[in-house]
């Protein structure tokens, strides 16, 4: 007979591989054996083919869990059309101050605590811009009106 310490550490090795290899699967899998586990208190004097089927079941319904519950809401904090990992797109429409005056189309931009490069029409320092593209790592502005 299989006891629940055993799942419990079938559980931990599932979700240390999940921390390793991440990807959302062996997580769920992981939670269905730490459950598998938890009923073994429950009842333990389960037989080992009534602990796999409950594995099986309990691993189941939470993948499916996941993917009809927790992943649609997790897909709309994050808005598909937002570009995560691209800054410079999520600054477009923006407006900023010169911290360097733009001269033949090159120039620097005070963004937060930081500076961008910014590319456009000639600018004095401390002008306002309006970022409309981004190239990169340089912003494309526009003197804003």
């Amino acid at each position: 007979m299989v006891g629940h310490y055993l799942w419990w550490i079938v559980a931990l090795l599932l979700i240390g591989a999940e921390v390793a290899m991440p990807g959302y699967f062996m997580l769920w899998i992981g939670i269905g054996a730490a459950l598998t586990g938890a009923v073994l208190l429950l009842f333990p004097g389960l037989p080992l083919l009534a602990q796999a089927l409950v594995f099986a079941v309990l691993a189941l319904l939470a993948c499916v869990a996941y993917a009809y519950l927790l992943r649609p809401r997790l897909a709309r904090e994050q808005p598909a059309g937002e570009p995560l990992n691209r800054r410079g797109e999520q600054l477009v429409g923006r407006r900023y101050v010169l911290a360097e005056a733009i001269v033949n189309g090159r120039g620097k931009a005070a963004v937060g605590d930081g500076q961008w490069l910014v590319s456009g029409p000639d600018l004095p320092l401390g002008a306002t811009v309006e970022v409309v593209a981004v190239d990169g790592a340089t912003l494309l502005v526009r003197a804003a009106a």
